[in-house]
């Protein structure tokens, strides 16, 4: 009858400038494709030179190394009898896009740019690409000579198009254009496009997953269709990780889901749909708005079928609840799976941690155990690529990891650095720690080297000592042997390589900049900067059941310290969150506004009277806001040198691209402070009555008009000082 089409959709762990990788794992998911029948296949965005080039986009070798790479492509026998679609940057009329294109049987269908750029967040592709702006048109692009020569075609189809087959019709759209109000596949549906494509590069945040299914699914529930989702996969060099999660939706059901976290370069989704299904859909529910636009589709016609003659008997796929892991599972699987690939491509032989036995740093550790833990399932489960991939890092062809602990012997060394400020019980909790996971541990006193250097500024300027300095000067030489036994510790061993060395600042930390500059937070790589203390503690509370760590019960009832100061009859004296003057509740909470909700001084104050009222009064709300601003910008300068951590959470500071604010501010927020001071001081005089939270904005706002000549008064009436 010819109705039911089998497509394929993929995640792919691509790698920024890797060609000859990006080749590959292309070639290896058509070759999937094929093997499962389907006669479409869908790939990630930019997948041929790896989404995040960044501006090596600028560099011609990109070009021209992208196009070597489709000819390849063209070229190689499992690229025929498919529709390939593939991203890459193309140049026309010198102005670049970032572009799919769709070939078939050694010729190129046609080629789109991507419409609707994503430049908000961790994304700047204005910077590197245009927009096609063009709507419903399509010019001509010449294609250049190592492709004609394998063509045969000296122009081909470029711009806002559709691929029209003999028995259904394909739309594409590439990424941020599924999340934009004016997404393509609306226009697209309504003129009869029964395909959607969307190739993608999103990232992970925790709890985000959700938001992109939804998405996905009510692209085809309003109007019907098939949408088929493809997404990078892995760290292609920088500090995002993208998620895979490929899937197959119609109608407004999920058919077909891949993982979000995985170790394999090469997932691939296919799905068997009956394409009289939608127009089943249609006919009932979209009937009426089924109108031929003003300027249709431009359809580019192929002779080729993505259905069957003979297809009664084969069976398609039915709607599946999606999957979705809880955000202790996302830390625990997310960064785990980031510092592999890292670990893997910087040709490092493991990782090395200063471990204090509080939960920042026991959590990087559970989240390398995790690491270890899917390795050795990978292995198990037959992965060839990840069990080559271990030996290369172990530098023994013959090794094959038995247990996790076992591995993470070979892979991950933590050190305790204790000084005169240590206690016995955090020196005993990273030691059980370590027990537990299976790391290579030491236990070091730093107090030799920390006096070495005392001594050195007593010479220079006199026996004078002050608390910060000193706390400083720990923290600082900490970071000095961290990299000392990295570089050196294998060595020593008798083992060849060096190690990278792991982090662990939390976002929060990070906020307020409270750390060290150049402490041993400074180190190659982050793995949790960007998650909050709060899900930290809920993510040790599902490690102590998911891996049996009891040794981090200790850690979690601890009070977090940084054990600078000296103790008190032997006890812990100082306080992360005396420390800095907030819990680490409240700054999740400031973060958010901070950065999500685009808060300045006041109009935090503004929001967290309501939020805080049952616990606060206005005037106490007031001087936490002005402590958190005065400690983030007295500290912002610390982000510009903070170590590039996995992003996680949407409040993130990371300075990098991320968080774009001044290094320099004043301090003194002289007029947002006095805002808020005026706010407080109307308060208290009883010029502003409480506004409850749950009246509508529109009542609020009566009242303060109400207000308006009694607060005018109030401040122009009073004697000037």
């Amino acid at each position: 009858m010819g109705r039911k089409a089998t497509l394929a959709t993929c995640s792919l762990n691509q790698w920024a400038l890797d060609f000859e990788g990006n080749l590959e794992r292309i070639l290896k998911s058509v070759e999937i494709a094929k093997a499962h029948g389907a006669k479409y296949r869908l790939g990630p965005e930019l997948e041929i030179c790896g989404y995040g080039c960044a501006d090596h986009f600028y560099e011609s070798d990109t070009l021209l190394h992208s196009f070597q790479v489709l000819r390849k492509l063209l070229e190689s026998p499992v690229t025929q009898d498919i529709i390939c679609d593939v991203g890459m940057p193309i140049m026309h009329h010198n102005v670049r896009y970032n572009c799919r294109v769709l070939f078939l049987n050694r010729k190129i269908l046609l080629i789109r740019p991507k419409m609707l750029m994503a430049n908000y967040g961790v994304y700047r592709e204005l910077r590197w690409f245009s927009p096609w702006k063009q709507l419903r048109q399509v010019e001509e692009y010449f294609l250049p000579r190592i492709i004609q020569e394998v063509t045969g075609q000296d122009t081909v189809p470029f711009g806002d198009c559709v691929l029209s087959t003999k028995d259904t019709c394909i739309g594409t759209e590439i990424c941020a254009e599924l999340w934009n109000p004016r997404s393509p596949h609306i226009q697209m549906g309504l003129d009869g496009v029964e395909i959607f494509t969307n190739s993608s590069a999103s990232h992970h945040e925790l709890r985000k997953a959700d938001l992109r299914v939804d998405l996905v699914r009510s692209a085809t529930i309003k109007s019907g269709g098939i949408y088929l989702y493809a997404n990078q996969r892995g760290c292609d060099g920088d500090r995002v990780y993208y998620d895979g999660c490929a899937m197959v939706a119609i109608n407004g059901d999920v058919v077909a889901q891949g993982a979000q976290f995985s170790l394999n370069d090469v997932e691939v989704i296919t799905a068997t749909l009956d394409l009289e299904d939608v127009r089943s859909y249609r006919g009932e529910i979209c009937q009426p708005n089924m109108e031929i636009e003003p300027k249709p589709c431009h359809r580019v016609k192929v002779d080729f079928s993505l259905s069957s003659g003979d297809d009664i008997c084969l069976p398609t796929h039915q709607p599946i609840p999606a999957h979705f892991h809880s955000p202790e599972e996302e830390i625990s699987l997310g960064p785990a799976c980031w510092l592999w690939d890292y670990l893997r491509r910087s040709g490092q032989a493991g990782f090395l941690l200063p471990l204090s036995g509080g939960v920042d740093s026991s959590s990087t550790a559970c989240i390398v155990h995790s690491m270890c833990v899917l390795l050795c399932q990978a292995v198990e489960d037959g992965s060839d690529q990840v069990l080559e991939d271990v030996r290369r890092v172990v530098v023994d062809d013959s090794y094959r990891p038995q247990h996790p602990r076992e591995l993470c012997g070979r892979i991950f060394t933590t050190c305790y650095m204790a000084s005169e400020n240590s206690s016995e019980d955090t020196c005993s909790r990273a030691k059980g720690l370590a027990s537990q996971i299976g790391s290579t541990h030491m236990n070091i006193n730093i107090d030799m080297a920390v006096k070495g250097i005392l001594g050195i500024f007593s010479v220079c300027t006199g026996n004078h000592r002050e608390n910060l300095a000193l706390q400083n000067v720990q923290a600082r030489v900490r970071m000095v042997l961290a990299y000392l036994l990295a570089q050196l510790g294998l060595w020593a061993r008798g083992k060849p390589g060096g190690l990278l060395v792991l982090g662990s600042a939390n976002v929060d930390e990070s906020l307020t900049g409270y750390f060290t500059k150049y402490d041993c937070s400074s180190a190659d790589i982050n793995p949790i900067g960007g998650i909050s203390k709060t899900d930290l503690k809920s993510f040790l509370a599902y490690c102590v059941e998911q891996f049996q760590l009891t040794a981090l019960r200790g850690i979690l009832s601890a009070p977090p310290t940084a054990e600078l100061e000296p103790l008190q009859d032997g006890q812990v004296s100082q306080t992360d969150e005396a420390d800095m003057g907030l819990t680490y509740s409240e700054l999740s909470v400031i973060g958010r506004l901070r950065k999500i909700s685009k808060c300045g001084p006041f109009s935090m104050f503004c929001k967290l009277i309501h939020t805080w009222r049952d616990a606060l009064s206005p005037a106490e709300v007031a001087e936490k806001v002005k402590h958190f601003f005065r400690m983030y910008s007295m500290n912002r300068h610390k982000m510009t040198t903070v170590t590039p951590s996995y992003h996680a959470e949407s409040y993130s500071p990371d300075d990098n691209r991320f968080d774009l604010r001044p290094f320099l501010y004043n301090t003194r927020w002289t007029w947002q402070f006095r805002s808020i001071d005026n706010q407080v001081a109307l308060r208290r005089a009883g010029l502003l009555p409480d506004l409850n939270v749950n009246d509508p904005p529109a009542h609020n706002l009566v009242i303060y008009a109400s207000l308006n000549k009694r607060l005018f008064s109030f401040f122009y009436s009073r004697p000037k000082k």
